[in-house]
């Protein structure tokens, strides 16, 4: 947010007085052609426009252009007076920081943690400006807790405004860039929205409003979401304008639940079942595993499993780095390591050199860091120590909807379990439930890491190179079951000659049901990288049992 100079202001008003007698309303959001914005632009009934991105407005006939000055500071100016005309009294505007400066109308933007951020102006002619610093936070964020029953949220700031007028008690907050920006100012404040029990959007009733409610309840948390209509007024504020707060009240109270999903009739699917897609979205670093799982798809589970020291973070580490060299956003929530060791686990696979092993120079590291990480959209956890599954679970779904991360990597489930009570099997299957409806949820891709059981005595341990199967997943059956692909990962740790050698055996593949040994790796630790060996079609290297 930014702020005009004194001069700009002058100018403003002299080009503004002279259209005093035009009264004009807002249509549409459109490109502008003077910054190259895709909708910060809006067009009025009158014919003029004002983009909120480069602050530049243009007459009717375009004969005029007024690029305004900015500083980047901002000071509480003007004080909070009764709105007359929108019945919105003095104390409300006090609350809200709504004050009344001359011919200019402020709202305050203040960080979550109630710090002054900038304020949005708004002129006689409802062009609008910026002072300050921007903010992520809705306006009157501050003024409410993290968490609760219910919040409800508007397009605009006077119709937030109404609503504490017409309702008082509940949260009322506004978004910052209206309806256009709806679904990225909702994205941003994921971790707020998890809070609430309910989440009541009452954007207003035009096309765009309706297009907005539906974009953003589309990133909310399902279930949480409702509708509010208010049939006879454009929005809050028209209705408190007509003096019918009674109006507001009964459009939250009647919020009808947002359901994305129903029931279609399948004649109307031709559209849909005969547009040819691709088989998969990306594709593996190990050929073997292509030709078995046929590449990676969004919308799917897939599990990782071997013993201990098998290499299952090694791998994924692998796979994170095949993807975010590519330019995809990869999410990476690594339980059993600091944020320092992953990273550089993920900078010597990119770089082949093991980051992680020995002393390396500032220089070194920060010539790696600027070559990788600096150049990847990758997105981690920073909660080492910390397993609490809710906060886990959020984190995903923030990465998800908030940061559009499609790729997210959980090592592993085992810990993520560590801390609760209860029966561990019961508490797995709540979990891998919760992570399926995630990914149904999100259409993201989910690469899990997790433990086996034990052998049994009369079979060769894990760590000996003995074969894995779906019956030795530790804990549950719900692994396998919710699973779209489980691999498992086959090594003797105590060879003299092929300690290095790891077997990629498909142990369930939903998508093709095609199952057994993909391929075979070998590890390199100089270079921190596997490279994958000949391979068969007809199975590949087998392992023994005894």
């Amino acid at each position: 947010m930014v702020r005009a100079s004194q001069n700009t202001l002058d100018r403003m008003a002299q080009h503004t007085n002279g259209m005093a007698h035009i009264e004009s309303e807002f249509e549409r959001h459109i490109p502008c052609s003077n910054c190259g914005s895709s909708d910060g632009n809006s067009l009025y009934s009158d014919g003029h426009t004002y983009c909120f991105v480069c602050q530049t407005r243009t007459s009717g006939n375009e004969e005029t252009t007024h690029n305004h000055a900015m500083s980047t500071n901002v000071q509480i100016q003007g004080s909070a007076q009764r709105l007359q005309k929108r019945g919105i009294t003095e104390q409300t505007c006090q609350k809200y920081k709504v004050f009344r400066d001359g011919e200019l109308l402020r709202f305050y933007y203040f960080t979550s943690d109630g710090i002054l951020q900038g304020a949005k102006v708004k002129t006689k002619q409802k062009d609008f400006y910026y002072e300050g610093t921007t903010t992520d936070t809705l306006f009157g964020q501050h003024l409410f807790p993290s968490s609760g029953k219910r919040i409800i949220v508007y397009e605009g700031e006077l119709d937030c405004c109404s609503g504490w007028e017409a309702m008082s008690g509940w949260p009322h907050v506004s978004l910052p860039h209206g309806a256009a920006s709806a679904k990225k100012d909702i994205q941003k404040q994921i971790p707020l929205f998890q809070g609430y029990e309910e989440i009541v959007l009452f954007f207003d009733g035009d096309e765009a409003g309706r297009k907005a409610a539906e974009d953003a309840a589309s990133v909310l948390p399902p279930g949480k979401v409702k509708i509010a209509r208010c049939e006879s007024y454009k929005d809050a504020s028209d209705a408190l304008q007509a003096n019918d707060s009674e109006a507001i009240r009964r459009a939250i109270w009647d919020a009808k639940p947002y359901q994305p999903d129903g029931i279609v009739d399948a004649k109307s699917l031709l559209k849909e079942v005969t547009t040819p897609q691709k088989e998969s979205d990306h594709d593996y670093p190990y050929e073997g595993l292509n030709k078995k799982l046929r590449g990676i798809r969004y919308g799917s589970l897939v599990t990782f499993t071997s013993g201990t020291g098998q290499g299952k973070s090694t791998i994924t580490r692998e796979i994170a780095t095949h993807l975010l060299n590519k330019g995809e956003r990869v999410g990476f929530l690594d339980l059993e390591a600091s944020n320092r060791q992953t990273a550089l686990g993920l900078m010597s696979t990119a770089v082949g050199k093991p980051l992680h092993i020995g002393e390396h120079s500032e220089e070194e590291l920060k010539e790696h860091f600027s070559n990788t990480i600096s150049n990847w959209n990758l997105f981690m956890f920073d909660g080492f120590g910390s397993y609490d599954p809710d906060v886990v679970y959020n984190r995903i779904e923030y990465l998800a909807s908030g940061l559009e991360c499609r790729l997210i990597f959980l090592d592993h489930l085992s810990i993520l379990l560590s801390g609760l009570e209860g029966d561990e099997r019961r508490m797995l299957d709540i979990t891998m439930t919760r992570l399926r409806s995630l990914v149904e949820r999100t259409g993201i891709t989910l690469f899990l890491v997790s433990h086996l059981r034990r052998s049994s005595n009369d079979r060769k341990s894990h760590e000996e190179g003995g074969r894995v199967s779906l019956s030795q997943l530790r804990g549950s059956h719900s692994i396998s079951q919710i699973s779209d692909a489980v691999i498992g990962l086959e090594r003797n740790q105590q060879s003299e000659n092929n300690s290095n050698e790891t077997v990629l055996r498909v142990l369930k593949n939903r998508y093709s049901g095609e199952v057994g040994v993909a391929s075979t790796l070998s590890y390199d630790l100089s270079k921190c990288r596997f490279s994958e060996n000949d391979f068969t079609q007809s199975g590949g290297v087998e392992t023994s049992d005894f």
